[in-house]
């Protein structure tokens, strides 16, 4: 009796033990599931978030407010625009002399890895509209080799552009809802917006190396945005 009592405990033993590691196994894929995909960003602290789609909170992430602008070919740009499209947003003056022409190459590097995908599109906004008028900046688009069906140059009212930056791209983060067109807005950042107008990265534009963080999340946003278009059609 003692032999099999003891045959049965390391019986139960190896069932529990394989059980433990199948769990195991099974939250490591969860795990490596969620830090394969990309966060959102709901406020100006950018804490990275991972919300499953079947969380209540799914609906309510933040959402970049719907705009219209004017490109360097005075074209309108505007959500709608974009809709269904990824895009990277930064803040820029085409008279900085310092920080900005950084900035504008380093999203020249951008262009580059997606020149030929029209899903991608990269978003400049001038934070001194009153002097980057249109021709201004399709000059200044020029000199960085902008594609035009690419890369927008925007200009809109000074409130319009400010607003949207520190309310929606939460720029000058620390102060940004304190603050109106009259504080000069100027921010490194650079923001990755994903298809449904949702914060999904904060890179440092004047960094090269965030450059290929950036290139490289975007492909993620690529495959995420694929793999739910397959799911619709289903």
């Amino acid at each position: 009796m003692q032999y099999h009592s003891l045959k049965y405990k390391q019986i139960y033993s190896t069932f529990l033990l394989c059980l433990l590691w199948f769990f195991s196994l099974h939250n490591s894929k969860a795990e490596k599931h969620s830090l394969d995909s990309l966060p959102f960003y709901n406020g100006p602290d950018f804490t990275p978030m991972w919300i499953s789609p079947m969380s209540e909170e799914y609906e309510q992430i933040h959402t970049i407010i719907s705009f219209s602008f004017t490109n360097q070919e005075n074209q309108i740009i505007s959500s709608k625009t974009l809709d269904g499209k990824i895009y990277v947003a930064n803040f820029i003056y085409t008279s900085c002399g310092g920080l900005c022409p950084k900035m504008t190459q380093n999203m020249a590097l951008v262009q580059k890895a997606f020149k030929d995908d029209s899903e991608v599109v990269l978003l400049s906004h001038t934070v001194t509209p009153d002097i980057d008028t249109s021709s201004i900046l399709k000059s200044y688009a020029i000199s960085y080799g902008a594609m035009p069906e690419k890369w927008h140059f925007l200009r809109g009212s000074k409130k319009e552009i400010y607003q949207i930056a520190r309310t929606s791209y939460f720029a000058d983060k620390d102060i940004g809802f304190k603050r109106d067109e009259n504080d000069f807005l100027h921010t490194e950042n650079f923001i990755l917006v994903d298809h449904r107008r949702r914060i999904r990265g904060v890179y440092n534009g004047s960094l090269t190396l965030d450059m290929k963080r950036l290139v490289q999340d975007i492909e993620t946003l690529k495959e995420e945005s694929s793999l739910k278009s397959i799911s619709h059609k289903r």
